[in-house]
């Protein structure tokens, strides 16, 4: 960061009187280098970003040259060398990743290098968020005993985070029960502006987690990537992606009375799937965006992976910098934050027309009413006022329309539990979480949730004990400011007592439920309702027996928790009964925006985030008894958490077609990373049950796919095992229905698709995957990836990707291929027992080039059709070349 190019090396004053030095964005443009002013904000701080970073090895001026002459709607060739400032991990991502850095480290030394070499060049926090469960609730002790349980769970995790904080220097980590990953992010990691060696820069990031899209909301650029990249983004590689198209989305208006942030966020993941945003930057700018609330922009930013979008992008103004002031930075940092903008022309949230965008969608804020997502997906938006009527609907249609495919003549037909008296029916919810980091982070949804327990409270009414009930506040400070506001009782009285800190419900760690309950939801086949705060819904993520699974504002979970069941007209029909007899409806209970705004100044005092982050170990017992080994190498043991990974073993692989490849599955479309790489619980009769059996390990203790990834022989056995997965390779069922669960055919035999890899594996035949649309969407997981590579599947051919999925299979060495024109899995009529061949992939290979399929039946015919190659960069073509990411990183560093 010394050098003058295009005298763009400038100095600037801070409030303060102070002096800094930046890169003057303002300044290329004098320079002639391109109308910078009228690019969008989010691609002049990516600018920035190369501009201070040229090194005319990696970042040349050519870069910097194209980036400030980006074009609305040119075809996007150029790729860009982002050089983020620092890194954010889960947990969950956070393992394997570190496990990655301990087997490169043993590699170096085995080629007689230094293991330092291999060291974070830039900051990485961890934050422990992903391991927490809710086995206990609605009971005073349930964060107590989680917690304890989560630590007997995963000690031999936490005892391996302990190593990487003493063996690398910038590798920090956020203790369990501090919060969710995002929400601290946004309340304490942000700092605004960095600076160094006297260069003041934008806070920028990449983290292994999809929703790092949250810090969009403060004007901070970054992205969820896969481990895999971060792992690259950590070891100096810049992170390289496609010069983006922008679309900016014009908010108007405002809000009206009794709609929340949550049925706006809902309304703008339908509106931008629609308008088909996957890959894109999305910028929001107007009056209507100057007038909301941080807090409101954090949580749209959070949903940008469920529309589609690379980044949902806030620009600064007083808005973000109170915001900054409120959470407890100190005045130097804000000064330096707003200074820093102001000086580079980024302050202010743009007005219509003073920016070119690759296109423009328009919302008015006054539209918006209120909403709820679901049974299946996130974008598939129900009106809360027709609930009813769509659960109703959906439960006879056909599962190929979102439905349940059962007869409606039993929707209203309800079945003994065996306890209590209790029973249960179609439509019950069995599951209320305020859970998740989209709603946690937002003071307005949750006070606006404590207002409506009060009120309820107040009026008698109650939630079925049954309804597995948890508050999962995303930090401390909720817990703290809900309290002070006199909120937390009646949340408490009505079950919604604080389980964790953590990202429990919306993960997939709603826990079990009870015994009885779960036994009559499988022997009678229930559509039973989850109702939840958070921003995933896929099928069995949130519970494998809960169908229906509906995410909807925190005061929403609380109203149906009471109401107990999801097919409900909350407009025309009663909660409940109250004390005095009298039905009580939903507007009786309903805060307004006044009520929840005279409650506001708890969840902005800036001395209770400075009390809550000084000190992050102080309160923390458990984490604190937690000894671990020192030194620069890891001794690996032999544990069923953590293993030494296998990618550094083989040698560069030869590229050059495949041949005879088999199919070790055909699937729809939307098959989500919890499809590919499950995150829950598994059972004693999957392959990595066996495994762990195998190993002495106690069905009780097999802890969840998600805790197991930091050992490569549970993930690839786990690898397609979801329950709810549909191989279209098997034959349907008698009634038309399709198997569910992680099978395919070997040589026309049923068998898990683990053990089938293995044998074709042991035959040496390649193996492909065939898919639909939107394929890989869902949560950044690496394992979805690694685990495809380790089952043998040299590439995967769907109809169109998921932005972060076709990254890491790259970043893996298997090949993304799409479908073109009017080709699909359908068109082609595959059944799986043909074999396939892949050509053109010889030493010439070059980004989104074509490549011949040749399918060759078993009636001794064949079909050539042409695919297109998902390599979308000439760096990911080296990355190929190497076996993947992680082999190239290691053999640059060791070759220095």
């Amino acid at each position: 960061m010394s050098h003058n190019l295009f005298d763009s090396r400038k100095t600037f004053k801070l409030a303060s009187g102070k002096q800094g030095t930046l890169y003057s964005l303002p300044a290329l443009e004098a320079a002639g280098v391109g109308k910078v002013s009228r690019l969008p904000v989010s691609i002049r701080i990516v600018l920035e970003a190369v501009l201070r970073n040229y090194d005319d090895k990696k970042v040349s001026e050519a870069h910097v040259r194209q980036l400030a002459n980006w074009q609305p709607n040119a075809a996007r060739t150029a790729e860009i060398p982002f050089v983020v400032a620092r890194i954010v991990l889960q947990d969950f991502t956070g393992v394997p990743l570190l496990a990655d850095l301990a087997a490169m480290r043993d590699a170096a030394a085995q080629q007689g290098k230094d293991p330092k070499i291999i060291e974070p060049l830039v900051p990485v926090d961890l934050v422990v968020d992903h391991s927490v469960q809710v086995d206990y609730y609605n009971r005073p002790d349930a964060l107590k005993l989680n917690m304890e349980l989560e630590f007997e769970r995963n000690k031999e995790r936490y005892r391996f985070m302990k190593w990487g904080m003493q063996a690398f220097d910038t590798f920090k980590v956020v203790p369990p029960g501090i919060g969710i990953v995002h929400q601290v992010n946004l309340e304490y990691l942000a700092r605004g502006v960095q600076h160094k060696d006297g260069v003041y820069y934008p806070d920028t990031l990449v983290g292994t987690d999809s929703h790092t899209t949250m810090i969009n909301g403060i004007g901070v650029v970054g992205w969820g990537v896969g481990g895999i990249e971060a792992e690259a983004g950590m070891l100096g590689q810049p992170v390289y992606f496609l010069t983006p198209d922008v679309v900016g989305v014009h908010l108007k208006g405002k809000l009206r009375e009794g709609v929340t942030a949550t049925d706006l966020v809902l309304t703008v993941t339908e509106l931008l799937r629609k308008h088909k945003v996957v890959g894109k930057f999305v910028e929001f700018f107007g009056e209507g965006t100057a007038a909301l609330t941080l807090p409101d922009r954090a949580t749209i930013a959070n949903m940008a992976p469920e529309y589609g979008a690379t980044m949902g992008f806030f620009p600064v103004d007083a808005v973000t910098v109170n915001f900054m002031r409120n959470t407890g930075r100190t005045e130097e940092e804000v000064d330096a934050f707003e200074s820093y903008f102001r000086a580079q022309g980024l302050f202010g949230v743009p007005k219509d027309g003073s920016i070119d965008y690759s296109s423009v969608v328009e919302l008015d804020l006054a539209s918006i009413e209120p909403s709820l997502a679901g049974p299946k997906r996130p974008q598939d938006r129900v009106l809360l006022s027709k609930m009813k009527d769509t659960f109703n609907t959906l439960f006879s249609k056909p599962v190929a329309e979102n439905g349940f495919n059962q007869p409606a003549d039993q929707l209203n037909r309800r079945y003994a539990t065996g306890k209590d008296e209790l029973k249960i029916g179609h439509g019950d919810v069995l599951i209320a979480a305020i859970t998740s980091c989209t709603n946690t982070s937002n003071p307005g949804v949750l006070l606006a949730a404590g207002l409506l327990a009060k009120k309820a409270v107040a009026k008698g009414l109650k939630v079925a004990p049954h309804i597995k009930t948890s508050l999962a506040p995303g930090s401390r400070v909720v817990t703290e400011y809900l309290s002070n506001a006199g909120l937390l009782q009646s949340l408490e009285q009505l079950g919604f007592s604080v389980a964790a800190y953590g990202c429990t419900t919306c993960i997939g760690n709603a826990g079990p439920l009870r015994e009885d309950i779960d036994k009559a939801i499988t022997d009678h086949n229930l559509v039973c309702a989850a109702v939840l705060s958070g921003n995933r819904n896929f099928e069995a993520r949130i519970h494998a027996n809960i169908k229906a699974n509906f995410l909807a504002s925190p005061p929403l979970v609380v109203a149906f928790a009471i109401a107990g069941r999801a097919n409900i007209d909350l407009d025309k029909e009663a909660l409940g009964t109250g004390k005095d007899g009298q039905p009580v409806y939903l507007k009786d209970i309903w805060p307004n925006s006044h009520e929840v705004e005279t409650m506001m100044k708890f969840a902005t005092d800036p001395a209770v985030y400075r009390k809550l982050y000084s000190d992050l170990t102080k309160d923390l017992p458990l984490w604190n008894a937690i000894s671990a080994p020192t030194g620069n190498l890891y001794q690996w043991d032999d544990s069923t958490y953590i293993a030494r990974p296998p990618f550094f073993d083989a040698a560069a692989p030869k590229v050059g077609d495949i041949k005879g490849a088999k199919a070790l599955a055909l699937l729809g479309d939307s098959v989500t990373t919890d499809h590919i790489s499950p995150a829950g619980s598994f059972k004693p009769a999957t392959p990595a049950g066996k495994y762990l059996q195998g190993h002495k390990v106690e069905v009780k203790d097999f802890n969840s796919y998600g805790a197991r990834r930091g050992n490569h022989e549970v993930m690839m056995r786990g690898t397609f095992a979801n329950v709810r997965i549909k191989n279209l390779m098997l034959p349907p069922k008698d009634d038309g229905s399709r198997v569910e669960g992680g099978y395919t055919l070997y040589k026309g035999e049923q068998m898990a698709i683990y053990d089938a890899a293995m044998k074709h594996i042991a035959d040496g035949t390649p193996t492909v995957i065939f898919a639909g649309e939107e394929y890989g969407t869902g949560s950044s997981r690496d394992w979805a990836a690694k685990g495809t590579q380790l089952l043998g599947v040299k590439a995967v051919i769907a109809k169109s990707y998921e932005r972060i999925h076709r990254s890491n299979l790259v970043g893996m060495g298997v090949l993304p291929l799409q479908f073109k024109g009017n080709d699909s899995l359908a068109s082609l009529n595959l059944s799986g027992d043909e074999s396939f061949d892949i050509g053109g992939i010889g030493a010439s290979l070059k980004p989104q080039q074509d490549v011949t399929l040749t399918i060759r039946r078993k009636d001794g015919s064949s079909q050539d059709i042409a695919l297109l190659l998902r390599i979308d960069t000439p760096i990911e073509v080296d990355y190929y070349r190497a076996g993947g990411i992680l082999p190239y990183v290691l053999k640059e560093l060791v070759s220095q």
